[in-house]
Formats: C-alpha cells, sequence, structure tokens
C-alpha cells in the first residue's frame, strides 16, 4: 500500500509565500512524475504543475513565474513553492504521483488535500 500526505497549506494575504510537500510512502519502488493540482469551490480539478522523474517542470499558464516545483527522489517528496499568491489561488491543493510498487505494479496516487487560503 501507498500514502501520499501534504502538509505546508495555510492561510496567507496576497503576495505571500507558502511552500507545500508532500511524502509518498508505502511499499514504493521507484516514482515516476509527480504532481500538484487544485480544486477550487465549485471548480473543477485541475493540474498546476508537474515533474518528472528526471527533473523536468511543466507548469500552467497562471502560476509561471510565480509557483516552483521541485522533488527530492531519495525521499520520495515533492515541493510547491507559491510566491506572489493571489485570492484566484485559493484552493484545496492535491499531491498526486505514480508510483510503481515493490510488486512492479504501477499505479496512480492521491494525497487527501490541503487547503491554501489567499486573502485579498
Amino acid at each position: 500500500q501507498v500514502q501520499l500526505v501534504e502538509s505546508g497549506g495555510g492561510y496567507v494575504q496576497a503576495g505571500g509565500s507558502l511552500r507545500l510537500s508532500c511524502v509518498a510512502s508505502g511499499r514504493i519502488f521507484s516514482v515516476y512524475a509527480m504532481a500538484w493540482y487544485r480544486q477550487a469551490p465549485r471548480k473543477q480539478r485541475e493540474l498546476v504543475a508537474a515533474i518528472t522523474m528526471g527533473g523536468t517542470p511543466h507548469y500552467v499558464d497562471s502560476v509561471k513565474d510565480r509557483f516552483t516545483i521541485s522533488r527530492d527522489n531519495a525521499k520520495n517528496t515533492v515541493y510547491l513553492q507559491m510566491n506572489s499568491l493571489k485570492p484566484v489561488d485559493t484552493a484545496v491543493y492535491y499531491c498526486n504521483a505514480e508510483v510503481v510498487s515493490d510488486g512492479g505494479v504501477v499505479n496512480d496516487y492521491w494525497g487527501p488535500g490541503t487547503q491554501v487560503t489567499v486573502s485579498s
């Protein structure tokens, strides 16, 4: 079994910063792509940023130049540094990972989410 747990969410004023972390644990052989998604009230979940196993990042246009995704493969951890936060960034942020278990099976896992609230 594999678990993802996010941390680092909270309440911040516009222009502020937060750093999210997500740790994958359990029967892991390897972790492929890792990503952050978010879901605002009454909206669909959307991809915010993703990073390959080799460290190549991808961002949705609305967060480019403000957010930075990174990972520590030794710790099975992905981070999201969020700067210049705006009220529109308010959402529940979810971690996602493609995990190869020690049995060789590849599955997609989600964390329970962490709330980010940005006040104007």
